[in-house]
């Protein structure tokens, strides 16, 4: 039997990106604002953090731009993707010079908040916290907001997915019976 003292450390990391891709995630595009100007990449590891205070955290490739970004600025919004919004997703996940290239942004905020998002959290960075090659970012939430009756964009086993609707589960159920019956 193997231990996780044991294993090989190439096939353990192997298997648990294997592993870890069976735990489906949601979509946002955390952005913020720099002398430089926007900044912002594609992240699915982003979660409720507490109530009170009300903090999220979001954790980012620690060499990534936007990851500096971040702690010079120390705003960032994180932006919820909706079902559909694939190639907003992978845009914002591939380096490229404007990655705010005809993106609709909201007025009256700090930081860039995508009017196309179907939530968004404006967060003051309270905390940069190192997490191996990643960075902990946790803010406090100081403004948020959301789309009544929106489906989210999810990522699961390494690809863009989506959740069904009641009905649409009852109706693959139906399907799934009637093929039985048959």
């Amino acid at each position: 039997m193997q231990t996780l003292e044991t294993r090989d450390p190439v096939e353990l990391a192997n298997a648990y990106r294997l592993a870890i891709s069976n735990f489906s995630t949601g979509v946002a595009i955390i952005t913020t604002n720099t002398d430089a100007g926007p900044a912002g990449m594609t992240a699915s590891a982003v979660a409720s953090l507490s109530i009170d205070p009300l903090q999220l955290l979001v954790c980012i490739k620690s060499d990534l731009p936007t990851r500096h970004a971040i702690e010079e600025s120390g705003r960032f919004a994180v932006n919820v993707l909706g079902e559909g919004q694939e190639q907003l997703a992978l845009q914002f996940a591939t380096p490229r010079p404007d990655k705010f290239a005809n993106v609709a942004l909201r007025d009256g905020f700090d930081v860039p908040v995508l009017k196309s998002s179907i939530a968004h959290f404006v967060c003051r960075l309270s905390a940069a916290l190192p997490g191996g090659d990643h960075t902990i970012m946790v803010g406090d939430v100081v403004d948020c907001d959301h789309v009544v009756d929106a489906e989210p964009l999810v990522y699961y086993s390494r690809r863009f997915s989506n959740l069904c609707s009641p009905s649409q589960h009852a109706r693959h159920a139906y399907d799934w019976h009637l093929e039985l019956m048959m």
